[in-house]
């Protein structure tokens, strides 16, 4: 069942899952139309197979949660520098394992960049904007303009229009463009896996190869054949295997490049 939790930012929807007290939380991030209930129940298969408590929550704009402030080119920042930080402190979360889709891998790898976390997972990050994901993202325009999307999107937002146009209307301006967190991606020293599908309409493998050659701590990588931007929901078992063999992978041998993946 989800709660409201009220941070400087106004009202956040969220939920969390009971687990081990032992072992460090999963924290799941969301994609940039996403939300809570756009993880459908990966977080709930992935904490009750390893004993990990979850916390699942939608951001500020998204879902049930409160509407965002005006946004900027570095909202992403923002999430991950400020609103992550206080959300974690206030449910007394410490060094999670951070689990982000899209957007939500950027916002988790930029969090890693700056606070203590146990390991990160990053699904289809983005790093940078290149052409791809713009052309995407102009298709994804043309959808919701139809209508089928907005109905979709509907159904997972109080206010899917806001959340869209929000979205949009931000990774398409000519003032996002300069976007890229490769530089900040170097403090990340903790261990990392990045996956991305081999047919995602918003990134090319130059989004994950830039994040393997930038982060310092990366150890796996996992390239999905026959698999667009959503893994988790296109191919949850490989998705649910990965993760669940990252997270019980000794972190020591990992640094040292053992249990690579397909690529």
């Amino acid at each position: 069942m989800s709660a409201v939790i009220q941070l400087s930012g106004g009202p956040v929807e969220y939920r969390l899952i009971s687990g081990s007290t032992v072992l460090q939380p999963l924290v799941f991030l969301h994609e940039g139309l996403g939300c809570a209930a756009s993880w459908s129940r990966f977080p709930d298969r992935l904490a009750g197979h390893t004993g990990r408590a979850a916390l699942v929550y939608s951001r500020h704009g998204y879902g049930a949660s409160g509407p965002a402030g005006p946004r900027t080119p570095d909202y992403l920042h923002h999430e991950a520098l400020q609103v992550l930080p206080e959300l974690l402190g206030r449910l007394e979360i410490r060094s999670p394992v951070l689990i982000g889709h899209s957007e939500g891998a950027s916002i988790a790898l930029l969090h890693a960049s700056r606070f203590p976390v146990d390991r990160v997972v990053a699904i289809a990050p983005h790093a940078f904007v290149e052409s791809s994901t713009l052309d995407g993202i102009r298709d994804t325009v043309t959808a919701f303009e139809e209508g089928t999307l907005r109905n979709g999107l509907a159904r997972l937002h109080d206010d899917p229009d806001t959340a869209f146009s929000a979205w949009s209307d931000t990774w398409l301006s000519a003032s996002f463009r300069q976007w890229n967190i490769t530089a900040e991606l170097r403090r990340v020293t903790v261990p990392v896996l990045v996956m991305q599908g081999l047919d995602d309409p918003y990134g090319s493998r130059a989004q994950p190869d830039a994040v393997e050659h930038a982060v310092r701590g990366l150890t796996w990588r996992a390239d999905l054949p026959g698999c667009g931007h959503v893994p988790h929901a296109e191919c949850p078992d490989d998705v649910f295997d990965l993760v669940d063999r990252f997270l019980v992978v000794n972190a020591d041998a990992a640094q040292h490049g053992l249990g690579l993946l397909g690529r």
